[in-house]
């Protein structure tokens, strides 16, 4: 469940000075990135995917040109075993297209999570279709579940909605902001409210690093407390990221 944390924009490239010494702006170029990476706890939408535990994370990500993108990621996880399943692994795949309107940009897509052999009587693996408009250091996105949610009784039409900011602190420094809520279709009790407050650093040469607090309303209902252990609660989550 690639928090998504979405994808980044393609970067525009300045042109060369023309024979008249005007700047141009150059198209888009295609990019073909990598990521690798290990975080304390695996949250997603403020639920630990990894009972608490660190988790090693790693993907790709190609966006081309006209503003299609393709991409895969992957984590360990702990809470199919925890609820009964035999899956260690979450692959996630997803594709989009990416596009401006004057200073509003707009992310559309769709996005696989894929838990190989979950063997959950309601199988974990879950299709979502979202859509993001960003403007200025706000971005607002809407995930709809095409399918039955992680493992959610009769929860197709699931949805989660979330606002988040990308503050610029300087000297290579971020902070984001967050609230999100997730609807569970049918399933009232498992709906919830999730909050974090995100510092990162740029360390250079594509190494990077946060440190996030995050916290959730979730009941401490059987799901939310797998091994006996509440994972939505309140905890301080740090990562470390190489991309290249």
């Amino acid at each position: 469940m690639k928090k998504i944390f979405v994808p980044s924009l393609i970067a525009l490239a300045l042109g060369s000075v023309s024979g008249l010494a005007q700047a141009q702006a150059a198209a888009p170029e295609s990019s073909l990135s990598f990521n690798v990476g290990a975080v304390s706890d695996y949250r997603y939408r403020g639920i630990s995917q990894s009972r608490l535990k660190p988790a090693m994370q790693g993907g790709f990500d190609y966006a081309d040109k006209s503003g299609f993108y393709v991409g895969a990621w992957a984590s360990g996880i702990k809470w199919i075993k925890d609820v009964g399943g035999d899956a260690s692994v979450e692959v996630d795949l997803y594709g989009g297209y990416k596009g401006a309107v004057g200073d509003v940009a707009y992310d559309v897509g769709f996005l696989r999570y894929e838990y190989p052999s979950n063997k959950l009587a309601v199988s974990a693996n879950t299709s979502e279709v979202y859509g993001a408009v960003t403007m200025g250091p706000a971005t607002l996105k809407y995930s709809h579940a095409v399918s039955n949610l992680f493992g959610f009784t009769d929860s197709k039409n699931s949805y989660y909605l979330d606002l988040s900011g990308t503050f610029d602190m300087g000297n290579g420094f971020s902070l984001v902001p967050h609230v999100g809520y997730q609807s569970v279709k049918n399933n009232g009790a498992f709906s919830y409210t999730d909050y974090s407050l995100t510092l990162g650093k740029d360390l250079g040469n594509g190494l990077s690093a946060t440190a996030a607090l995050v916290g959730t309303d979730a009941d401490k209902a059987a799901y939310y407390t797998p091994a006996g252990k509440f994972t939505g609660k309140t905890g301080v989550v740090v990562g470390l990221k190489y991309a290249f």
